[in-house]
């Protein structure tokens, strides 16, 4: 499956692509856990939108546009490159840690963008 995705990609360049979304994976992961936490804990003033509930246990906020059922849910789509691209900036940009470690999933032209929908 894994060659099927890679394409035409050069086997250096593909390892940037699965590390990015490995790690964006890794910390959706993290996230849905604690978002369904506060979830169950809403009553008790917990707040699932709150970046703070999540920061407070070192897990990093991940907003709408980056969360990994909102990728999944666009994987078809021709523009999935851009769109991971798009979430790994999310996360830098609500998340100042991350700025050094959010790897970019996609960095050839966006012909290369073009063959992760496919």
């Amino acid at each position: 499956m894994a060659d099927a995705l890679r394409g035409s990609m050069d086997a250096a360049e593909y390892k940037h692509v699965v590390l990015g979304l490995i790690f964006l994976k890794y910390i959706s992961d993290a996230f849905e856990e604690q978002h369904a936490k506060l979830e169950a804990e809403r009553a008790q003033g917990a707040d699932p939108e709150d970046p703070d509930e999540y920061r407070g246990h070192n897990i990093f906020w991940v907003p709408p546009e980056a969360r990994w059922a909102y990728l999944k849910a666009q994987a078809r789509q021709p523009t999935i490159g851009q769109l991971v691209d798009d979430a790994m900036a999310g996360i830098e940009r609500d998340n100042p840690a991350a700025r050094a470690c959010c790897p970019r999933t996609t960095p050839a032209p966006r012909s290369t963008r073009r063959a992760l929908a496919s």
